[in-house]
């Protein structure tokens, strides 16, 4: 359930996430329409308005993919409708194909679009991305919130500047950002319209040259006024011979440090940035500090202004271009140019080496489906298969003791690329996707295939929700955003309608029926899809919680375990405990997914007895 905070009452101070309170300036700015794909660091925007958007009458949406929901929210704003859209730094990469159009047709009601980058990779390992190049790329406004209360406050200057500048704007957050807890104080929420009409007018959306030339000169005029009005609302503070420019959460690290006769400039509205707000800025200084994860792009343009003056600027001669800063680097790359006290964070680092926190990778949940998947696919296939991976709780399988992901890049790719493999080799090549990627990317993917005639062998793990992001339901859930009955699209359906008809489908949690179909795919010349179905076991968890039940448990014989570590150390459920050559179910782990007992060659493993 999201926080019932984000609707109190105006004057009201409340603790909130910063998405969540990027959710709560969209409702005070009027808000009538939103649509969403899942994607961690920004999923709590779209998992608020879910919940919410029943009470308060307006409408959200589980889109298929980013693009699509970036387009239902162009085609609600083209209409007048206040709009916004929530995405990950991926997923925009996904959206851009149709933002940057839209940034020269311009748009009616406001549209702002949520990006959430994630330096360190703590949830997107495949690449460090910055949004704010791709930003700079489409001529799109960029504001960068460094904490819960600024997240309220720029979602609404956000909507103040899509409206009367008939432009996208970006939110660009970082994961420290968007999962950061603050105090919020709260405005009035402003009911907004909910319905409207498309107005027809070539002038506006014929973006085709010879027009498109004089779209693009209207935006850089749109950035120009933008820039002029909204640079009032970066901030300088203190005074000293030196100076640091920061934004976003990189300020907090900064402020940390209590600096004394510094001069500090905060970017807030980060694109367009106004060259006489960093002269104004640069004056007196000898150095510039310019503190920002990831790309150089501030630091580029501060160059670029300051490039006739004697001032010496530091950026990435000093900070990596890689991985999410902290307030210790912070302090330690700064305190020598600042003239202060390098601190010492030797009793720290001793603190956290004598509390021996052990190394935990992520792991699959007790009881998933596609541990069971990835056990029956090693059997079959061995280790000689070359295992394309994609994103999900499944590229999980990177890790031992299943390594079933030997290459994973972007949504729908895994698929993608071993039609390219086989192309080329005469490897044998598994191909795992998840439902909800499958709707995402993945239908394209298997008609490529199938028209340009490759024989992968695609493994779809249907487990009826998008379990990686929280459990927002998708296409095949039989349920949408706001928990209303929505058509079930049958997997098996779409992929016979894509031209393959070597489609089997076996169950997730019975490995006598996931090994046959992989048997059966493995001696297969032509392209086979596996649809292993079984639901996560965390949403049947949730499922029988509310119904008063629980799972069924199991547990481990003594007297008839022969310690062959099959179930520990190949199988590896996280509810199956291993110490030395003792091995034991742990009762309050186990979630009753009764493939353990299918693992065991002396059927050592079996229901408990009802209490």
């Amino acid at each position: 359930m999201a926080n019932p905070d984000i609707l109190g009452a105006s004057g009201k101070k409340v603790v909130l996430l910063g998405n969540e309170a990027i959710v709560r300036g969209a409702l005070e700015s009027g808000l009538g329409f939103s649509a969403a794909y899942p994607g961690t660091p920004s999923t709590e925007v779209g998992m608020s308005l879910a919940d919410f958007a029943k009470k308060l009458g307006i409408y959200f949406e589980w889109s298929t993919n980013e693009k699509l929901a970036f387009e239902a929210c162009v085609g609600a704003s083209f209409c007048g409708v206040n709009s916004i859209t929530s995405m990950k730094h991926f997923g925009f990469n996904v959206a851009s194909d149709s933002v940057f159009p839209v940034v020269y047709t311009g748009v009616r009601g406001a549209l702002v679009i949520v990006v959430a980058d994630d330096p360190g990779g703590l949830s997107s390992a495949q690449s460090e991305q910055d949004t704010r190049l791709h930003a700079r790329l489409g001529n799109i406004p960029v504001l960068e919130p460094s904490n819960a209360q600024e997240c309220r406050d720029f979602a609404k200057i956000a909507f103040e500047i899509s409206k009367k500048y008939e432009i996208p704007v970006i939110i660009r957050t970082t994961t420290r950002t968007s999962h950061a807890v603050g105090t919020v104080k709260l405005g009035k929420i402003k009911k907004g319209i909910t319905s409207g009409e498309f107005r027809k007018d070539y002038g506006r959306y014929y973006n085709i040259a010879p027009a498109l030339q004089k779209l693009h000169g209207k935006v850089l005029e749109k950035l120009a006024g933008i820039e002029r009005e909204y640079s009032k609302i970066n901030k300088i503070e203190g005074n000293g011979k030196t100076g640091i420019i920061t934004s976003g959460i990189c300020y907090e690290y900064v402020k940390e440090m209590g600096l004394k006769n510094v001069k500090i400039a905060k970017l807030n509205l980060s694109n367009p940035i106004a060259p006489e707000f960093i002269k104004k800025f640069a004056k007196g200084l000898k150095k510039i500090i310019v503190v920002e994860e990831l790309e150089p792009v501030i630091e580029q343009f501060v160059n670029q202004v300051l490039f006739d003056e004697k001032i010496k600027i530091y950026g990435k001669s000093l900070f990596p271009r890689y991985g999410e800063f902290s307030a210790e680097l912070v302090a330690e790359k700064i305190a020598p140019l600042a003239g202060i006290k390098r601190q010492d964070f030797k009793k720290h680092d001793a603190l956290l080496g004598k509390l021996k926190i052990p190394i935990r990778r992520p792991v699959l949940c007790q009881g998933c489906p596609h541990r069971s998947t990835f056990y029956a696919a090693q059997k079959v296939f061995g280790n000689s298969a070359i295992w394309a991976g994609d994103i999900g709780c499944y590229t999980l399988g990177v890790y031992e003791p299943y390594f079933t992901d030997d290459f994973v890049l972007s949504m729908g790719s895994g698929t993608g690329i071993a039609h390219g493999i086989k192309k080329v080799s005469n490897q044998r090549v598994v191909s795992f996707i998840g439902d909800s990627t499958f709707f995402h990317a993945g239908m394209p993917a298997i008609a490529n295939l199938s028209y340009n005639k490759s024989n992968p062998v695609v493994v779809i793990l249907d487990n009826s929700i998008t379990a990686m992001t929280g459990q927002q339901p998708c296409a095949n859930s039989g349920i949408n955003a706001l928990g209303e009955g929505a058509k079930t699209i049958q997997i098996e359906d779409v992929v016979k309608a894509l031209g393959i008809s070597n489609i089997k489908i076996a169950n997730s949690y019975s490995q006598k029926d996931m090994q046959e179909a992989f048997k059966q795919a493995s001696e297969q010349k032509e392209a086979v899809v596996v649809i292993s179905r079984g639901i996560c076991r965390l949403l049947l968890k949730r499922q029988l919680h509310r119904k008063g039940k629980g799972f069924a448990k199991y547990s481990i014989d003594q007297e008839k375990c022969i310690k062959c570590r099959i179930c520990s150390d190949k199988y590896a459920c996280p509810a199956i405990i291993r110490k030395k050559n003792y091995i034991w179910i742990e009762r309050e782990l186990c979630w009753g997914c009764g493939v353990c007992p299918q693992v065991c060659p002396v059927n050592a493993i079996s229901l408990e007895a009802k209490k």
